[in-house]
């Protein structure tokens, strides 16, 4: 398009704000798969989309076509010629995981921290945007008066509300009615960056005996998730899929997209377009929430908090446990992993004990890919482990305490900068490296 070898480009509606063009067309609705039906797009959205009409620096002129009803024409006039107030969504959406985080780290201790009251400017959510647009357009906040008593009403009982909520969500406990606290699935939630509705969901739906395919369910119904777009040439698609990956669930289900797209994920499957940019933004959460999930079962002493950590190597390999660990390798595509296999080599560590005149025959790689297995085999981590049983009397039934030794092979050249950075060729996403705690 940019070369004008194209004059037209046909996106999807939410490439005109990803994209730089000269002059677009683009309508003023989009299909809502929730609902069913087509909705308006909020009017902030549309002026972004007609702000991306323009290339900076390279037109000095540019249009943009609205298209829509005769009835909406003088609204979106309206609206396009004026200035647009900007309102805070933190009552709304955002103040139990504000609360939430600030508890954590200590700044709220007590509810008079969290409480606004006018008097106290050093109370917490003075200090916001919310507070300064409360003054300013109190009927967008419910608000009947801006007095100071008034204000200071609304806040004490949105203060009270949400600190409920997240009591009874066992996030966080209040003392003598007043100190604040975190609990261990409030600093869980703070950690990972997951909204404590998501992790409520985790603590009412994980249960002792939860295999991969539960596994799968309650993270994918992870509020996070609530907006990836459903649209309505999709159907057939997400058809397709559910037939060629091998976990099946009910296709009604709200979350039925995203469990799609991470077995998509785990199976390698080539998705539309459309389809892989909703994959990209699930991966880029889903790897916290399996995090989340791991302590989450660890801090119950769960075993199946091993399964859980599975779940996690799946995704960031983007292979399922049955397949061939050369899988993790890059550029094995299935015809090196058949060769390999036919040649008897069917792990890293034979790839690794290999020579080099064998394995350059086998593979048939170029010296760029070469390099590239050179480096993940490299980097594959050597663990022994060792287990003794600590002296005791114990009797049948009882439980006993074994003692653990998880340890890493570590060449001397390089022990002072070990790199723990994980090769992960097909997950494109960058994860911060987490330390996984184990109970036994």
């Amino acid at each position: 398009f940019n070369p004008s070898n194209v004059h037209k480009l046909l996106g999807h509606c939410l490439e005109p704000s990803s994209c730089k063009l000269h002059g677009h067309h683009h309508g003023v609705q989009f299909y809502e798969g929730k609902e069913h039906r087509y909705i308006d797009y909020p009017v902030m959205d549309v002026l972004q989309m007609m702000g991306r009409a323009c290339r900076p620096k390279e037109d000095e002129r540019s249009r943009c076509v609205l298209m829509c009803q005769q009835t909406r024409k003088d609204f979106y006039k309206k609206f396009l010629a004026e200035g647009l107030p900007i309102e805070s969504h933190l009552p709304t959406h955002l103040l139990h995981d504000y609360f939430l985080a600030e508890i954590v780290v200590k700044t709220i201790e007590n509810k008079q921290d969290a409480m606004a009251s006018v008097l106290l400017n050093l109370d917490i959510l003075t200090w916001t945007y919310f507070y300064r647009r409360m003054t300013q357009n109190p009927n967008y906040y419910n608000l009947h008066n801006v007095s100071h008593q008034h204000l200071s009403d609304h806040l004490s009982e949105l203060v009270e509300n949400t600190l409920s909520d997240l009591v009874n969500s066992k996030c966080i406990s209040i003392e003598d009615e007043m100190d604040v606290s975190a609990l261990n699935l409030g600093m869980i939630a703070a950690y990972y960056n997951i909204s404590n509705v998501t992790v409520e969901v985790y603590t009412l739906s994980l249960k002792e005996r939860t295999k991969l395919k539960g596994l799968l369910e309650v993270v994918s119904s992870s509020a996070e998730f609530e907006t990836i777009p459903i649209r309505r040439h999709e159907e057939s698609l997400l058809r397709q899929i559910y037939d060629r990956v091998p976990v099946h669930a009910d296709f009604e289900a709200p979350h039925f997209k995203t469990f799609l797209l991470l077995q998509a994920h785990f199976s390698r499957l080539q998705l539309p377009p459309d389809l892989a940019a909703d994959q990209v933004l699930v991966l880029e959460k889903v790897l916290n929430l399996l995090s989340a999930c791991v302590d989450m079962m660890s801090s119950n002493a769960w075993l199946n908090a091993l399964g859980a950590m599975d779940l996690l190597q799946i995704c960031v390999q983007a292979m399922w446990e049955t397949d061939s660990p050369l899988k993790q390798i890059p550029h094995f595509e299935p015809e090196v992993v058949k060769r390999c296999k036919d040649a008897g080599i069917d792990s890293v560590y034979d790839v690794m004990e290999m020579e080099d005149d064998k394995r350059n025959e086998l593979l048939q790689m170029t010296p760029i890919q070469m390099r590239d297995v050179a480096l993940f085999v490299n980097s594959y981590p050597t663990l022994d482990v060792s287990h003794e049983l600590v002296k005791g009397e114990y009797t049948a039934g009882a439980p006993i305490i074994l003692q653990v030794a998880l340890s890493k092979d570590v060449d001397e050249d390089d022990a002072e900068g070990d790199d723990q950075t994980v090769v992960a060729p097909v997950l494109i996403i960058f994860r911060i490296t987490n330390t996984i705690r184990a109970v036994i």
